[in-house]
Order: structure tokens, then sequence, then C-alpha cells
């Protein structure tokens, strides 16, 4: 006697189905948001100018992020700007946080440093010298070093993309003089 498996499988897709369907309003319903980019219009600026070097990956991220909102200009002199973005140092570092019983690295941390500042066209200070520190923890198994050299590789873009929002949220909260 067989039995209708067909009939089986799909109650329990439907069953998912609903469930994730019942999850997604239920979070809908509570304002739950994913964390995004800074909304649109949401810098206090029309005109800004970034004083970063032409081929940095900071810079490239942090320009397209603001080439998204529509009603900002970037300029291409400070004099122009009513914000100036001016790196004053970015490093990445690697640290040792963990060894083996043998005396082997069996995890890093890696560090990600960002400082800036933020200054008007008169070149009056509008956001002092701040630093942004990131840091990821990474395991390590030296049979596996081309791996986890990408992995770290994709910690160091993913901590780029977090400096760009953390930048995009200090500058919406800046008020203009």
């Amino acid at each position: 006697m067989s039995r209708p498996d067909g009939c089986l499988v799909t109650f329990r897709r439907t069953g998912i189905l609903g469930a994730l369907l019942a999850m997604a309003l239920l979070l809908s319903a509570c304002g739950f948001a994913l964390r995004g980019s800074t909304p649109q219009s949401a810098l206090p600026f029309k005109d800004v100018y970034l004083a970063f070097p032409a081929n940095s990956p900071l810079g490239t991220e942090l320009r397209r992020y603001l080439r998204a909102d529509t009603r900002l200009n970037l300029v291409s002199a400070q004099t122009l700007a009513e914000a100036s973005v001016e790196p004053l140092s970015e490093t990445r570092s690697k640290a040792v946080l963990s060894l083996n019983t043998q005396g082997r690295v069996r995890e890093f941390s890696l560090f990600y440093r960002f400082s800036f500042q933020v200054k008007d066209n008169a070149n009056k200070l509008l956001l002092p010298p701040t630093e942004i520190v990131l840091r990821r923890d990474i395991s390590f198994n030296e049979t596996q070093a081309i791996a986890k050299e990408k992995e770290e590789e994709m910690l160091y873009r993913d901590m780029q993309s977090d400096l760009v929002q953390q930048i995009l949220r200090r500058l919406a909260a800046i008020k203009p003089l």
C-alpha cells in the first residue's frame, strides 16, 4: 500500500509558507525595519566636498552613497561646499587574540581605524576630529590559510561599509552654524 507522499510535501510547504508569512506580518506590525543607509535628504547640507584621494576605496564608496541623494551636490572645491569631509588617518591592523595549546595563533582581531573632521567653506569646524574604530574577530587555521586570507579581505570590506554608514550618520547629526 502506498502513501500519497506528494500531499504530505505540499502540506509541509504550505505550513512553512504560512509560518513565514505570519512572522513577516508580525515583524512589520511591531515597527521592525532593517537598518539601511541614511535616508535621502537626511544630510543638513546641499553641497559637500570629499577631500579623499581619487584612489581611496572608502572615498569611492562614500561618494556613491552621497550621489544617491538627489538633493545633494558633490562639489570639486572646498570653497564651494557647505561641508567638507577631510580624512585625517585610516589604518588597518591585526592583533593576535588567542593561541592554541601548541602556541600557534587560533584567533585574530582585525581593526579598522578612521579619523576625520568636517569643516564649512569658511574653514570652521562643524565636526571636530572624530575617530571611528571597528573590530572583527576571525578564527585562524594554518591548513586553510588562503581561505582565511580571503575571509579577512571580506571582513575588511564589511567594516568599510559599516564605516561609511557611521560617517553618514555623523554627517546627518551635524547642526550647521
